[in-house]
């Protein structure tokens, strides 16, 4: 087989490839927007740990500030971790205690309550920080829906692969499968909506343990709205030196 002959036979080969990652960059894009819905955004949120009665055992109110180019900042506003920040900036996380001078490094799987951590609540981008395959179509109770298989982009997120399902007529995230590096599903991931006829945003993730107790945790977004943050909020340095941000 000549040359000219092979890259001729190869060339829709690539392209089909290049447009199938198209098509998942722009799934991805879509159930992103039902999570967050603006690049700078302000979120409050209650995580709820449930007993194995089902019975909310614990509560901790968090307000996030998503601010593009994957940076974040957490501001634990509970009575047992008053004064407690997570910044994220890319894949690097700090922990910034009252009363302490500097920042402490920690990991994306940080726990902060139940099997909520920090990457759970920090991030809400998946087109950012994942690649993957459209698997097929499929079936999420009376909907049709589309699943998805991504692979992490870089070793620092909390999760190396991710098994998602989501509706095929709007593209919602229904429903996720989170495995960790060394490929153990770590959490199941369902999500609820402001409307079950015409969802807008995510109102709540629920996370179901796979790897120890085998219980629930519930992630509300109980209110969103557009804010960016001041620059220098964004410095590990500053939150450290700048305890009262507001």
């Amino acid at each position: 087989m000549t040359m000219p002959l092979l890259i001729a036979l190869l060339l829709p080969l690539v392209a089909a490839r290049a447009l199938a990652a198209d098509d998942v960059t722009a799934l991805l894009q879509a159930a992103d927007r039902f999570r967050s819905g603006a690049d700078a955004l302000q979120v409050e949120t209650l995580v709820t740990t449930l007993g194995r009665d089902g019975r909310p055992d614990k509560e901790r109110r968090y307000t996030v500030f998503t601010q593009p180019r994957r940076r974040s900042l957490v501001l634990m506003r509970s009575p047992a971790e008053a004064g407690q920040k997570v910044l994220m900036l890319g894949d690097d996380y700090w922990l910034l205690m009252p009363g302490s001078q500097r920042a402490v490094r920690i990991t994306p799987t940080q726990k902060l309550l139940g099997d909520a951590s920090t990457g759970d609540i920090a991030t809400l981008s998946w087109a950012e920080d994942y690649t993957g395959t459209l698997a097929g179509e499929d079936t999420c109770g009376q909907r049709k829906c589309l699943r998805l298989s991504l692979q992490a982009a870089r070793k620092g997120l909390s999760y190396q692969r991710i098994e998602l399902w989501v509706g095929a007529q709007r593209h919602e995230p229904l429903r996720a499968e989170l495995y960790v590096q060394s490929d153990k599903l770590a959490k199941l991931a369902s999500f609820g909506f402001d409307s079950a006829t015409a969802p807008r945003v995510v109102d709540e993730m629920v996370l179901s343990d796979r790897l120890g107790n085998h219980k629930e945790t519930r992630v509300r977004y109980v209110a969103r709205q557009p804010r960016q943050v001041p620059q220098e909020w964004l410095n590990p340095m500053f939150l450290a030196r700048n305890p009262a941000l507001e």
